[in-house]
């Protein structure tokens, strides 16, 4: 524009001084940009974008492998054009992504003639990642005019996170993190007996106690304890302000996921039903809601609004209501890789939003990276309540030293929730066996 611009002025100034050959000069000048502009934008307009994943979810450590390509499709041949397929940027600097292979080329492209990028992307890191779109940039010959496109819809690769064996827990006994008594008697376990009673009109045969019958000459039937457990519900707190601060706040936080997941993948193998509600946000829904930009200016700007990571005010919990089976590990494991640091709902107000979707008859498990007194109130609220809580705490470094516990311990304690600390998957491992400190 700036070209055309100084053009118009030279060539008003050649009519006034009647200077010809700068008339004739500046004809040419403003022929030459007006056609080097619309051949720009035929050329970066007629350009088709391809992409394939051989697959769209894999594990930790795994490789997805992208063929991607842009083709002309247009009846003019495009002198060069440099093609970039996107990833996220903070996910390759912080060794997320690790890619391999060609992701940027330059081409020339005569009709119908394409160029294929082959690489390879493994994933050293849980999450929802973007690949894609692809960033093109094409300009003419004399380099007066560029013209920049985004091409192609995204593609997102869900990786699940760790699922660590968690030892010291009895399936025969259902005891994955203590016992815990039912607070309704939904369904009884016929092994554990607590009493005895009158025999009732309808009970059964094999519940009558033969015993006492011939002892008191009248017929008593036995009652049963409520099964120990009947399943867990996870309460994670993704909250930004309480995984913040120190260089191992990544590590740690990526633990809490790995924590609920190894604590969900238990339950389940025990065949208990299992549920998770967090104060973190969904990565689809971050997608749906900012989805991603088409126009720009320039390539560092293209970069920058591709990046999609912004800040959330989310005031809803991400919820996978409390059930059991497959299918319900499967949807939980999906949530977990793609939930993401919020900076909604306090954990005191998680809690409180929870209150609906929380079974009474199964274990309530927070899974804390800071806890501060507001939290335990709030977890002691639930106590209060009747719900059997614990929590387990991610901590940076072992505590050397329990006879003078730390701040959090203590607000915990004043509440009597019980809790297990966890430093390193190593610690994890042997969570269910582990000692709950209560007060």
């Amino acid at each position: 524009m700036k070209w055309i611009l100084g053009a118009l002025l030279l060539l008003f100034a050649g009519f006034v001084f009647e200077l010809g050959p700068l008339v004739y000069a500046m004809y040419v000048l403003i022929g030459v940009l007006l056609v080097s502009r619309f051949l720009t934008f035929i050329w970066i307009e007629s350009m088709s974008v391809k992409r394939d994943c051989n697959r769209f979810s894999c594990q930790i450590g795994e490789t997805v492998a992208v063929a991607a390509s842009v083709r002309n499709m247009g009846l003019l041949p495009v002198p060069w054009i440099l093609v970039e397929d996107a990833l996220p940027q903070d996910a390759i600097l912080d060794h997320s992504v690790k890619p391999k292979g060609p992701r940027v080329s330059v081409a020339q492209l005569f009709p119908l003639a394409g160029k294929n990028l082959l690489y390879q992307l493994t994933f050293q890191r849980r999450g929802y990642y973007q690949v894609g779109p692809m960033l093109l940039e094409s300009g003419d010959l004399f380099g007066l005019h560029r013209r920049f496109k985004v091409g192609g819809q995204p593609n997102f690769i869900l990786v699940y996170p760790k699922v660590v064996p968690l030892d010291g827990y009895d399936i025969a006994s259902r005891r994955p993190i203590g016992e815990v008594k039912m607070m309704h008697r939904l369904f009884e376990d016929p092994t554990r007996i607590s009493g005895v009673r009158a025999y009732e009109a309808g009970d059964p045969l094999n519940r009558v106690h033969w015993r006492a019958t011939a002892r008191t000459g009248q017929l008593h039937s036995k009652t049963y304890d409520p099964s120990c457990i009947a399943g867990m519900t996870l309460l994670l707190d993704f909250h930004e302000y309480s995984h913040r601060g120190g260089s191992f706040a990544p590590m740690l936080t990526e633990l809490c996921i790995t924590t609920a997941a190894s604590l969900a993948n238990t339950v389940y193998q025990m065949n208990q039903q299992v549920g998770l509600i967090s104060n973190g946000r969904d990565a689809v829904e971050r997608v749906k809601e900012e989805g991603w930009k088409e126009e720009f200016r320039t390539r560092s700007m293209a970069k920058k609004l591709l990046d999609l990571r912004g800040k959330s005010d989310r005031l809803r919990p991400v919820l996978v209501k409390t059930a059991r089976g497959a299918d319900q590990l499967m949807r939980i494991l999906e949530t977990l890789a793609r939930v993401e640091l919020t900076t909604g709902l306090s954990f005191a107000q998680l809690v409180e939003e929870s209150r609906p979707y929380l079974p009474r008859d199964s274990t309530i498990v927070a899974v804390l990276r800071h806890v501060s007194e507001e939290t335990a109130l709030a977890l002691g609220s639930l106590k209060r309540s009747g719900y059997a809580v614990t929590a387990v705490v991610i901590v940076p470094e072992r505590i050397p030293d329990w006879v003078v516990p730390p701040d959090w311990a203590n607000f915990l304690l004043a509440q009597g929730i019980g809790f297990r600390p966890i430093h390193d998957e190593e610690s994890l491992t042997q969570l269910c066996g582990q000692q709950m400190l209560t007060a």
